[in-house]
């Protein structure tokens, strides 16, 4: 019998980051336009009046109003959309656009309703919201990473360097059913038993503390974040990247999503927004401390150490080997989605080529 996926993953993988980010908050304004859409304000508009034509911009000049909802608070996955805010590429595309945070359910209902534009999201996470009787009209347009930079931490030199070693370890589990298969996978593709690892549900809350005291053995992390955090605070670790050790793992996280409906109606908004974010992205690439300046400025309450080493580590993964940034490989794509349907973790199973386009990135 198939196993159904749990909406729960989606709050899982986001915990996966935010647990690990400073506390910090997007302004008044941005927030309260999250709420207003989230409870049914209707696409955003600016305070100065309505949206404007299909266009970039409207015939009468006025800029076109675009809400970009985040996954989470500002961090360095997010980097190039404040990059070409600040440096005025949205502006020249005739695109104003307010980066705000979502509602508790994520991104994908406010941008499925149009409510927003555009927004984060993950492979991974979108996959339950494309099938079923409850399916979004939702599409990745753009990969924010070009490969996956998640896998499991632990302390240095306790034998988990390799997944068989996490036999007789204590993981903090969220309890998922696609985490779960995922390092079932891992373990026993490495010669372990996947039972003899200690599962204990997960409440780290920072996972520098919870290794140094002893009470986890290994964590799932975003080593863009968590990762970087270990080497700033002088934790040394092993590091199981998922993306090594099996390549259907290597899929897209995090990426940029759109509505169906919107980029059916207004398809040259899509491709000036895309290519206005894709030189905020090139920028970060090339100029990582420059680019932690501008989030940092967005987002004050962040540690700006932090924010400068792990921009170091992400800006040259933002494109990494792809032809240009926010291309997605559909082979990769669906790889990922094709183990999926045959570890039973969708239901109806996920048919290929669904969820993404690259058809609105700049040619």
């Amino acid at each position: 019998m198939k196993k159904r996926w749990s909406k729960g993953w989606s709050i899982a993988m986001a915990a996966a980051l935010t647990l690990s980010l400073a506390a910090c908050g997007a302004g008044t304004g941005d927030e309260a336009a999250a709420k207003d859409a989230a409870d049914g304000g209707g696409s955003a508009k600016g305070a100065d009046g309505e949206v404007g034509s299909k266009e970039g911009g409207s015939s009468t000049g006025e800029k076109k109003k675009i809400t970009f909802v985040l996954d989470w608070t500002p961090n360095t996955n997010h980097t190039g959309v404040y990059v070409a805010r600040e440096k005025g590429y949205f502006d020249e595309a005739g695109l104003e656009v307010e980066i705000v945070q979502p509602p508790e359910g994520g991104a994908e209902v406010l941008v499925a309703s149009g409510k927003a534009q555009f927004g984060v999201s993950f492979q991974d996470t979108m996959a339950p919201a494309l099938v079923g009787d409850g399916a979004l009209p939702i599409k990745a347009v753009a990969a924010i990473l070009q490969h996956n930079t998640s896998g499991i931490v632990s302390r240095k030199g306790e034998g988990m360097d390799t997944p068989k070693g996490m036999e007789g370890k204590k993981y903090a589990t969220w309890e998922s059913p696609v985490e779960l298969a995922t390092l079932r996978t891992v373990v026993e593709g490495d010669g372990g038993d996947f039972e003899k690892v200690e599962l204990i549900p997960s409440t780290v809350t920072d996972e520098v503390s919870a290794l140094k005291s002893r009470s986890v053995d290994a964590i799932w992390i975003f080593y863009g974040w968590a990762g970087v955090k270990t080497e700033l605070e002088g934790l040394e670790t092993d590091y199981l990247a998922f993306a090594d050790l099996d390549p259907v793992f290597d899929y897209y996280t995090p990426v940029v999503i759109s509505g169906s409906a919107f980029l059916e109606e207004e398809p040259d908004t899509a491709r000036a927004f895309l290519a206005a974010l894709s030189k905020g992205y090139e920028d970060a690439a090339r100029d990582p401390e420059g680019a932690a300046d501008i989030l940092c400025k967005a987002a004050p309450e962040l540690d700006s150490e932090l924010v400068l080493a792990a921009q170091e580590y992400l800006s040259p993964r933002y494109q990494a080997d792809a032809p240009q940034w926010g291309y997605m490989d559909p082979e990769r794509w669906n790889g990922f989605y094709s183990w999926l349907n045959a570890e039973g973790l969708s239901d109806p199973e996920l048919p290929a080529g669904i969820g993404f386009t690259n058809d609105y990135l700049p040619r």
